[in-house]
């Protein structure tokens, strides 16, 4: 066996494991393992473990910084279909997610990467989001992002201004909101990040409720490797993983979500 073999080998056994987590985490929430979309944060991997990811099945890739996704779409190959359009099960190329903090000078050049949006968390940003969309003629696909803790080191918008982002998506044509996203302080302990998954769930709910998001809007985009089953048990429908992926491969450097 090869070192290319035994790194995909390694994934392999990395991947079905935080697979059986989340058909575990499913079950004890009444939910299908179907619900959840997995999302490989491949920031801190080298591009043979990016390749091997691929090689994997896994399709669904994100990347915190903008330049860096770039690159990686560049050398790996970007699909052109927005999140919701179902790639043929032979496509080899990868989904890329923009999950980090995005500045409005780097949204044109996202745009021709990516049209997957998780960290939309100002008027201004979607007014530009919107802009950029228009003038390539592309749809976006957008998670709001909430910081519900308040952590001033983090990106995301407080919860106070949901319904104004909300309605503030809902003037462009361009863009289509299909849920909300955060990201808990860090603990540890899994069970500190379950309030907050819990209140960007009622949020979304409450929303919906006031009929400020379109019906597509359901989907929670919530959970790390350190919580990501806690995040499921409360109605995640996409997980950010990265460290539980590549821990202990060749080629992973630090920790990735």
């Amino acid at each position: 066996m090869g070192p290319a073999d035994e790194l995909e080998g390694r994934l392999r056994e990395n991947l079905e494991r935080v697979r059986e987590r989340i058909a575990a985490a499913c079950q004890r929430a009444g939910r299908r393992p179907d619900e959840v979309r997995l999302v490989a944060v491949t920031k801190y991997a080298d591009l043979d473990t990016v390749r091997a990811l691929l090689a994997a099945g896994v399709r669904e890739l994100g990347e915190n910084r903008v330049q860096q996704l770039a690159a990686r779409a560049t050398a790996l190959g970007a699909a052109d279909a927005g999140l919701w359009d179902a790639l043929p099960a032979d496509e080899p190329r990868p989904r890329w997610h923009m999950i980090g903090h995005l500045q409005r000078n780097k949204v044109k050049l996202l745009l021709g990467y990516s049209r997957i949006v998780h960290s939309l968390d100002s008027v201004r940003l979607t007014e530009e989001l919107e802009k950029q969309a228009a003038r390539a003629g592309l749809g976006v696909d957008a998670f709001l992002e909430f910081n519900l803790a308040g952590e001033a080191s983090k990106s995301g918008a407080a919860p106070v201004d949901a319904e104004r982002l909300a309605e503030a998506v809902a003037a462009c044509p361009h863009l289509r909101l299909h849920g909300l996203m955060t990201m808990p302080p860090f603990d540890p302990d899994p069970e500190a990040a379950r309030p907050y998954f819990v209140q960007l769930r009622e949020l979304l709910e409450r929303l919906r409720r006031q009929g400020l998001v379109p019906q597509q809007c359901r989907h929670l985009s919530m959970g790390m490797s350190i919580d990501y089953a806690v995040a499921v048990e409360e109605g995640a429908t996409f997980v950010r993983i990265g460290t539980a992926l590549f821990e202990g491969l060749p080629g992973f450097s630090g920790p990735g979500g």
